[in-house]
């Protein structure tokens, strides 16, 4: 049965993730910061582990015995990617995926990208793509993800742009990129080493349309 790490198992993400592969033939170590924030829906295929992605001792006793680690992690993301490489090495585990965000290529055209980097200012989209660079520069079997905006829609639509296009779209549910995440847990040779913008067609414009 795979083995899956969940890091930042208590992210609203990585929550409907974890619900979508109690289907799958998986295994899951959910490893978060405090285990009493998270109930196990299945102990036969879901295990809480308290730990922090800042700790280099935490992230290697979790990921003995893994094959795939789903990274939903916030805070202080460039310590936790090197110290998420720096594990996954020790431990012989190549398959990441790791949740980013858009804009950290510059990659978000017109006013969009000029509203998406005063929205987040202050370091944020420097620091996730310097985490974004510490992964693409190691030997890992990496995909990232860029999420658009996120909402809580009940629904799976989403188109994929790549490293060195444009961004589309300005909202994407929670749900869809959920569903990617799952879909490359079930066939990990899915975007290997590949950066992917995930949107929701037809959803262009100066901002999100929710947004006020």
């Amino acid at each position: 049965m795979k083995q899956v790490l969940v890091l930042g198992a208590h992210g609203q993400i990585a929550q409907i993730v974890t619900k979508n592969l109690l289907a799958e033939d998986v295994q899951q170590k959910l490893f978060l910061r405090s285990s009493a924030r998270l109930t196990v829906a299945n102990p036969q295929k879901e295990k809480l582990i308290e730990g922090n992605a800042l700790s280099l001792f935490d992230l290697q006793q979790a990921m003995e015995g893994v094959d795939i680690v789903y990274a939903n992690l916030a805070g202080n993301v460039v310590e936790s990617a090197k110290n998420v490489i720096a594990a996954m090495k020790a431990k012989g585990v190549k398959r990441l995926i790791w949740i980013s965000t858009l804009g950290i290529y510059d990659e978000v055209p017109g006013e969009y990208g000029k509203w998406n980097h005063e929205q987040l200012d202050g370091g944020y989209l420097e620091t996730y793509a310097e985490a974004a660079q510490l992964i693409e520069d190691s030997d890992l079997d990496y995909t990232i993800i860029r999420p658009a905006w996120l909402d809580n829609q009940d629904e799976v639509s989403y188109e994929l742009t790549r490293k060195g296009e444009a961004f589309k779209g300005t909202e994407v549910s929670r749900k869809s990129i959920a569903d990617l995440v799952t879909k490359i847990i079930g066939e990990p040779s899915l975007y290997i080493r590949e950066s992917l913008g995930v949107n929701k067609p037809n959803t262009d414009g100066n901002k999100p349309a929710w947004y006020r």
